[in-house]
């Protein structure tokens, strides 16, 4: 399938980025990258309708000086893209996650993972800011669910650090398919991956959650997350600006969760809170 790249180069770039990224989120765009200038999205070229960002920058941002420039990018050359800029990332000094052409590192967690279209290789500051939060954390026989899982790094991590009963859940279906093949590519057993949203989640409960979606999703399933949160469990947020933390903490809060701490990288954030 081919994708198509939306680059949009705002002036001033905030605070039009933030609210790029939530509107986009709530679109059939499946990843994004910020730029120097604005902001890259990714969306499967037949669910492209140009009319929708031209609304979008209408009605949204009506005074927002905004060029926007649509490439396609043909299935083939994809895996090209990111293998020649997949860099090996480190995580808290234990873990490297790299993808399969790297050559292993001697380190305590080697996590290989193959992206192809799934977010979540641990170079985005959500991912990573959730990852090196696992290690500050008692996983060892807890049970946990990676919400909005993408390639399935965070659960894969979690497994490594002794979770158990693991659930992965992703609403697309590459991302589902992802996260099969690189628990194979970390000989994980027994994670159980599913398709779907948080409707899945019904008569479920875990000690740890990790919701590393959108702003907009976080809020609108709070409540499902927080009715699946055993008590005393851990919940990681994450997928949102450091100016969205109010909006999402008011939400936890109104639904029995207590705010822990968060960590911001690059005005993205990770906030943990704890059900009492």
């Amino acid at each position: 399938m081919d994708y198509i790249k939306v680059s949009f180069e705002l002036e001033p770039i905030l605070p039009a980025r933030e609210i790029l990224y939530a509107e986009l989120g709530e679109l059939p765009f499946e990843s994004f990258e910020e730029t120097e200038t604005g902001l890259e999205a990714y969306i499967p070229s037949p669910d492209f309708d140009k009319g929708m960002l031209e609304d979008l920058i209408i009605f949204t941002l009506p005074n927002q000086k905004a060029e926007i420039k649509i490439d396609t990018i043909e299935q083939q050359n994809w895996n090209a893209v990111w293998e020649s800029n997949f860099e090996e990332i480190i995580v808290n000094d234990k873990c490297v996650i790299r993808a399969p052409f790297h050559e292993a590192s001697a380190v305590e967690f080697d996590i290989v993972i193959s992206p192809q279209m799934s977010f979540g290789t641990g170079h985005h500051e959500t991912t990573f800011l959730i990852s090196n939060e696992l290690f500050a954390l008692d996983l060892k026989g807890k049970s946990l669910l990676d919400m909005g899982c993408g390639t399935g790094v965070l659960a894969i991590i979690a497994h490594k650090l002794g979770a158990v009963n693991i659930e992965a859940i992703d609403i697309e279906e590459w991302a589902f398919e992802n996260t099969k093949d690189n628990n194979k590519l970390n000989n994980v057993e027994g994670m159980t991956v599913l398709h779907g949203d948080a409707g899945l989640l019904t008569g479920k409960t875990f000690d740890v959650i990790l919701a590393n979606i959108n702003r907009n999703i976080l809020i609108n399933d709070m409540t499902t997350y927080a009715k699946s949160l055993n008590k005393g469990g851990i919940i990681l947020f994450s997928g949102f600006y450091d100016t969205d933390l109010p909006q999402i903490k008011a939400s936890a809060e109104a639904n029995g969760l207590v705010f822990v701490k968060n960590e911001v990288k690059n005005n993205w954030t990770m906030a943990q809170f704890q059900k009492k």
